[in-house]
């Protein structure tokens, strides 16, 4: 398989290179920088490096005449259970099969106030997916393969212990207690993987000024990047040997 490790940290190089672009530009454009990272928010395409990086390792486990959706909005579009449409970040068919869906997220800032965003949107893709596919959705494909790779900014705010919760009549799971917001996502990664609603999941962090080097950090073996293309490259093998 390819270089997996080294694949990420590039693309982890381009995701703050492109924020960091982004901003400047924004910032020429008006004569002033939106508030916090908006400016690079709005920008977009910071995330392609991980979406390339997702797209080599499918290519990489010899699936022929596959269809790898990247760009495209509408190809990256499929029916959905509770909701008509969700369109996800890479989507894998071939003929009319669907291979593999995947998930890519990141988390630069405003920790606490989009951590529960987050989970929402994880469970709730997640759900609806599995249940188009039970349903016969996505019929006739086989059993397709569902990931979440996740990037979190590493900065003293994400690292550090978060207050003690203290709920009436009902207690908080103390997991979660005085976890900090890098370890509260590790948590819920493991859960969403354990819990079956993701066939893999990738969960690392990176600084703005490190990250700019490639360097990133992988708190859980469980949730590395390695585990998680050996799962989708295993199953995308599997694929090619069933057809």
């Amino acid at each position: 398989m390819i270089d997996i490790e080294q694949e990420l940290a590039k693309a982890v190089r381009h995701f703050w290179k492109t924020r960091k672009a982004q901003q400047e530009r924004q910032g020429r454009s008006s004569g002033r920088k939106d508030a916090g990272s908006r400016g690079a928010v709005t920008g977009g395409k910071h995330a392609d490096g991980f979406v390339r990086l997702i797209a080599a390792i499918v290519r990489d486990a010899g699936l022929p005449a596959a269809t790898i959706h990247v760009e495209e909005k509408l190809s990256r579009t499929l029916p959905g259970y509770f909701r008509p449409t969700k369109e996800w970040d890479v989507v894998v068919v071939s003929g009319e099969d669907l291979v593999a869906a995947v998930e890519v997220k990141s988390q630069v800032g405003s920790f606490g106030n989009n951590f529960n965003n987050r989970v929402e949107e994880a469970l709730g893709n997640a759900t609806d997916f599995w249940t188009a596919y039970r349903e016969g959705i996505f019929a006739p494909s086989r059993r397709p393969w569902l990931g979440y790779l996740f990037m979190l900014e590493e900065h003293p705010a994400s690292l550090r212990a978060t207050k003690r919760i203290s709920l009436k009549p009902f207690g908080v799971d103390e997991a979660f207690q005085e976890l900090s917001y890098a370890g509260r996502y590790e948590k819920v990664c493991l859960r969403l993987v354990r819990e079956r609603f993701y066939d893999a999941a990738c969960f690392f962090t990176s600084s703005a000024q490190e990250g700019l080097r490639g360097h990133y950090r992988q708190p859980c073996e469980e949730l590395s990047i390695r585990n998680f293309a050996i799962s989708l490259h295993a199953h995308v093998a599997a694929w090619v040997r069933l057809k």
